[in-house]
């Protein structure tokens, strides 16, 4: 391989088919993790990294010639976006080709909660509904809910699509009220859980949603109220939910994603009235590929064309001339 090729660092594991993309038109180095500790002298003139998990601002500084990041997944919160953005480093992220298979999978979830259909399908797999019979009545449904969605970027508007043709009533929670939408809007994430039953939680993992979903917002959602999180585990009070599911203080919840990924706490996965996914909501073999295939677009676009094709809000830079 010609070492005049551009070079691309991939910390740690990430999808096999950004690998191959890349290996096309670039030298693909690999290490362990995004420890800068890891990177070596010879690796000083990589100029991109395609990453799916951490960039800590301490590794971009270990690469003098970093110029883009491509980040899998739309969620960028692994990556020190501010830093990047002062040193003039692009970041990418995966929109839009991941927001169906996401929405899809909330909904399902949505579903297994209300009408335990993951409970029921054990009943039958174990045996009990030919010994026992019939499976026992689900105490909720989705017939009649109303359904608060927190954060209503482009995976929210998927979601809340969708419910609309359930016939559920739809509000939603953002910084501000965007225009065009017949959803009632709620300029506080407490006044909302008042106000519905049904919390679907969609918003980026960052300081500011950190653990927003706490003891107070969960009273506010009430006995009969079921929580949804399809977005990232960080913005929920785990210990908080645990004592209001265990407490009755909700109905039940859904998660896709949790605090401490994989770690999973004992006392969620004892609970009766949750049903649990372990962070599957985009991982299908289509959707994941169309990631892949994005983060290698986006750095082959950088350096064809000077622009990366999906470049996050905060760093929307132009290549400079070599």
């Amino acid at each position: 391989m010609s070492v005049n090729r551009t070079r691309v660092l991939v910390p740690g594991k990430i999808n096999q088919r950004v690998l191959d993309r890349l290996a096309d038109a670039f030298e693909v180095v690999r290490i362990e993790s995004a420890d800068p500790a890891l990177v070596t002298a010879d690796m000083r003139d990589v100029k991109a990294v395609a990453v799916s998990g951490r960039v800590p601002g301490a590794l971009m500084d270990a690469l003098p010639q970093l110029e883009i990041i491509a980040n899998f997944g739309v969620g960028y919160d692994g990556v020190e976006v501010g830093h990047a953005a002062e040193k003039g480093i692009a970041v990418s992220n995966t929109p839009d080709v991941l927001t169906e298979e996401v929405a899809d999978t909330a909904v399902g979830l949505l579903l297994n909660t209300l009408r335990q259909l993951p409970q029921a399908e054990q009943w039958l797999r174990q045996g009990r509904w030919n010994r026992e019979g019939a499976f026992p009545l689900s105490p909720l449904s989705l017939r009649g809910r109303s359904v608060g969605l927190y954060g209503l970027g482009r995976i929210g508007l998927a979601i809340a699509k969708r419910l609309e043709a359930f016939g559920v009533s739809i509000a939603y929670h953002t910084r501000s009220p965007r225009e065009g939408l017949s959803y009632a809007y709620h300029p506080t994430l407490v006044g909302m859980a008042g106000a519905v039953d049904t919390l679907v939680v969609i918003v980026p993992g960052t300081e500011a949603t950190r653990r927003t979903i706490d003891a107070e917002v969960l009273a506010a959602l009430g006995s009969n109220g079921v929580l949804i999180n399809v977005g990232r585990g960080s913005t929920v009070d785990e210990q908080a939910l645990i004592a209001a599911l265990q407490a009755g203080v909700i109905a039940g919840a859904g998660l896709d994603v949790f605090e401490n990924e994989p770690q999973v706490p004992e006392a969620l996965v004892a609970l009766p009235n949750v049903s649990l996914l372990p962070h599957v909501a985009s991982a299908s073999v289509v959707t994941r590929n169309a990631m892949a295939d994005l983060v290698a677009d986006n750095i082959l676009a950088w350096f064809s064309t000077g622009k990366a094709l999906t470049p996050v809000p905060e760093t929307p830079f132009t290549r400079r001339a070599d």
